[in-house]
Formats: structure tokens, C-alpha cells, sequence
């Protein structure tokens, strides 16, 4: 989840507790204060009805119109122990001028007089409707949520969005960077001051970068001179002792183990080389690379190589296989696949290779058990040894592909191991 969508998520939900917990204290309070008032009337009403009553005077009427009610009915001594002086009700009660039932707020008062009865006064006062009161409250709150929360949520947008623009330029900038290419100069102007040293840290950084990188190709490059000329030369100096005549059997035959070891040595220097210049971004020149044609250059010469393997190959094109890539690297990459599925073939095997849109994959007999799918691709790994093998051949085919977005993957299937390239 992204920056912007998670302070977003938290926001909101922050916002909707607060708004829930002040619209259900908004409606307590609401509804504590309308009852206060009605109470404080009908205690006005029945005091004065209680007074009237012990000082024996006239009792107010009943039918003044004005849809207050009372009752006064005498009571035992038992039953005036038995409840509270003082009692609050919601209920319904009916009104005789309206004809029908209203809910009201009702006060049942117990009282004695003088002459030690007692009695129960129940005054009530027709209230407003609450069940109405509180959908009519709901309902508020529900366009009060809405229409704060969407106005919190535009604000918090607008100003996350001013705010953090820095950081989306820096972001935009970064994707875009590559080392050992003239890259854009980042231009990120700012106030902020975090971002100001943020800034100031990623430019340092791409500098250092720019620098390691240099260092970097200046070492391969003496690497491969210092290395590749020594080779050379030992190589020659053996094939020179080779033509000696006067040498032993036991001695040539050392001889053509050193040259041997020097030829293995000199391949897999070159394959180093290369491995660290794709790691590294050397090739940096790409270009729409038609795969079906430069595999189609390479066939006939590999089958010339291997025919005395006598293997079946057949090739499916579907569709045309077409990456972007560096030209030279895509050589690479078609023929160690290519050379792999000869290499790590059995005698009078098959190899089955299908080209399409969006994959080119390639299929050989080989070993009756499959490899490790963990370990295939590592440097040096062999699942079992074969002469021409490197072991540094299907590392370099993963570098390519991690380097240009490629997938590769490994599988075994009716006996066949499979190596396909696919576009993420």
C-alpha cells in the first residue's frame, strides 16, 4: 500500500470514530435536556396539584385544553412503601380532546396528608416523539458524516498531495536514473526541509554511484587484459612444448591435461567477465531484437557441432519472439540455451525448441530426474558434469533476464527438461 493510501485509510477511520462517538454523546445530551425540561414542568404541575389537594382547595381541571393530564387516587400505606416517592416514565398515554394515544412524559408523585392517607399523583405532559427524534437525528448525522468526511478527505488529499510533491519528483527521478548514462540533473525545488537533505543525500549518492561504476568497468577492463594475456601466452608456450618430439608419451599426455585446463580457465574467465558487465549495466545500447531470426543464424552451425550426437531438433515458431534488448547479449542468451540443450543431451536425444509472442522455450532429453529448480541458475552449479560445461552458462542466461525484465524458468516434464523466457 502506498504512502498517500495509508495516512488516507488512517485518517478516515480516525475522522468516522470521532464523528461516532461525538453523535452518540450529541444525542444523549439531546435527549437528558429535553427530559430535564419536561420534568421541571411537571413538578411545577403536580406541586401545585399536591398543594392545592392538602390545603383542601379546588383542583385544577382536568379539561383545560391543554393536553396535560393527572390523576389522584389514594393508596395503602403498604403500597407507599413498596415504590419510590418520586417517579420518571416514557409511555403512552391517551388524550381524551385528541382521541387517540401520543407519547408522553409522566411524574407519579406519593404524597401523605394531614390526616396520615396517602396518596398517588401521576401528572404527565404529552412529549415530542422520540423514536421520530432520533431518525430525524440519524439521518443528520448520516449528511453531517458525508459531507465532512468528504470535505476532510479533499483537504487531506489537496495537502498531502502539495506537501509530499517533492518526494514524487525525487521518486520519478530515481526511477529513471541509471548508472554509466547521462542522466537528467534532478531538479527538485523545495522549502521543506527534510526533503532539502533528502535531495542533497540522493544526489551524493547517485555521484558516488556514478564513481564506484567507473571504478567498476576500469577493473573489469584491466581485469580482462591482465588476465586474458597471461592465458594466451601459457596457452601458445604448451602448444609449443606439444610439438616437441622428443618428448615422453606420459609427457604429452600432461601436456594436453594443462592445455586442456588452460582452455577450461580461459572460458570461464571470459563467462566471469561478461557476468560481472551485465551485472554492472555495461550494455546499455538496446533495441527491438528479433529472437526467431538470431536463432535461425545459429541452428545449422550447432548442429554441424553436435552431430555426432545425432539429436533430433525441431523448431515451432507460433508467433515472432521480439524483446528489447542489447544485440550481443541476445546472442548470448539464445546460444547458451542453445549450446545448454546440446551439452546436457544424451545420444540420439531430441530437443524441441517453440517460439512465441511472449515466450521462447526450449526443450531436451537429458537425465531421467529433474534438477534443482532452487540451485539451477547458480554460479558453477552442474547437476552432473559434462565436458564443454562451464557451469557458469544458465547463470549468465538469468542475469540477462533480470537485466532486460525477463522471467526464466525451469521445468521438468515427460522426461524433458524445459528452460522458457518470458516477457513479465
Amino acid at each position: 500500500m502506498s504512502l498517500f493510501c495509508r495516512v488516507l485509510v488512517r485518517l478516515s477511520v480516525g475522522i468516522i470514530l470521532v464523528l461516532t462517538g461525538w453523535a452518540v454523546v450529541f444525542y444523549v445530551a439531546m435527549i437528558d435536556e429535553i427530559n430535564d425540561e419536561v420534568d421541571d414542568s411537571l413538578e411545577d404541575y403536580s406541586e401545585v396539584i399536591i398543594i392545592r389537594s392538602l390545603a383542601g382547595e379546588q383542583l385544577p381541571s382536568k379539561d383545560n385544553g391543554s393536553n396535560n393530564q393527572y390523576f389522584l387516587t389514594e393508596v395503602t400505606e403498604e403500597y407507599a412503601s413498596r415504590h419510590e416517592d418520586i417517579r420518571y416514565l416514557d409511555s403512552m398515554i391517551y388524550i381524551r380532546e385528541k382521541g387517540e394515544k401520543e407519547p408522553a412524559r409522566i411524574l407519579i408523585t406519593l404524597f401523605r396528608d394531614g390526616e396520615g392517607r396517602f396518596h398517588e399523583l401521576t401528572v404527565s405532559t404529552p412529549s415530542i416523539e422520540k423514536g421520530d427524534l432520533k431518525d430525524a437525528i440519524l439521518r443528520l448525522v448520516i449528511c453531517l458524516y458525508a459531507g465532512l468526511l468528504l470535505i476532510i478527505i479533499v483537504i487531506n488529499v489537496w495537502v498531502f498531495r502539495k506537501s509530499m510533491k517533492p518526494l514524487y519528483v525525487l521518486l520519478r527521478w530515481l526511477d529513471n536514473y541509471k548508472p554509466g548514462i547521462k542522466n537528467a540533473e534532478l531538479h527538485n525545488p523545495t522549502d521543506i526541509t527534510d526533503f532539502r537533505k533528502l535531495n542533497d543525500s540522493i544526489e551524493r549518492f547517485a555521484a558516488r554511484s556514478e564513481e564506484l561504476f567507473e571504478q567498476q568497468k576500469q577493473f573489469i577492463g584491466n581485469a580482462s587484459h591482465e588476465l586474458q594475456t597471461p592465458l594466451a601466452v601459457c596457452r601458445n608456450r604448451v602448444e609449443m612444448l606439444l610439438e616437441d618430439e622428443s618428448l615422453s608419451k606420459s609427457q604429452m599426455e600432461e601436456l594436453v591435461n594443462i592445455h586442456r585446463t588452460l582452455e577450461r580457465v580461459t572460458k570461464q574467465n571470459k563467462s566471469l567477465l561478461l557476468l560481472s558487465k551485465i551485472d554492472n549495466g555495461c550494455f546499455v545500447d538496446t533495441k527491438p531484437v528479433d529472437m526467431n531470426h538470431l536463432l535461425g543464424q545459429f541452428l545449422e552451425d550447432y548442429r554441424e557441432v553436435y552431430e555426432y550426437m545425432n539429436v533430433a531438433l525441431t523448431l515451432t515458431e507460433e508467433d515472432v519472439f521480439s524483446v528489447e534488448i542489447s544485440e550481443s547479449l541476445a546472442v548470448t542468451l539464445v546460444t547458451n540455451l542453445l549450446k545448454n540443450a546440446y551439452v546436457h543431451n544424451v545420444k540420439n536425444g531430441n530437443i524441441h525448441i517453440t517460439m512465441r509472442k511472449n515466450e521462447m522455450r526450449f526443450c531436451n532429453s537429458g537425465a531421467s530426474v529433474p534438477l534443482e529448480k532452487e540451485r539451477i541458475f547458480e554460479r558453477f552449479y552442474q547437476g552432473s558434469k559434462k565436458e564443454g560445461s562451464s557451469g557458469l552458462g544458465l547463470a549468465i542466461v538469468s542475469s540477462i533476464c533480470k537485466q532486460y525484465d525477463l522471467d526464466v524458468q525451469y521445468s521438468f516434464c515427460d522426461a524433458q527438461h524445459c528452460f522458457s523466457v518470458k516477457k513479465r
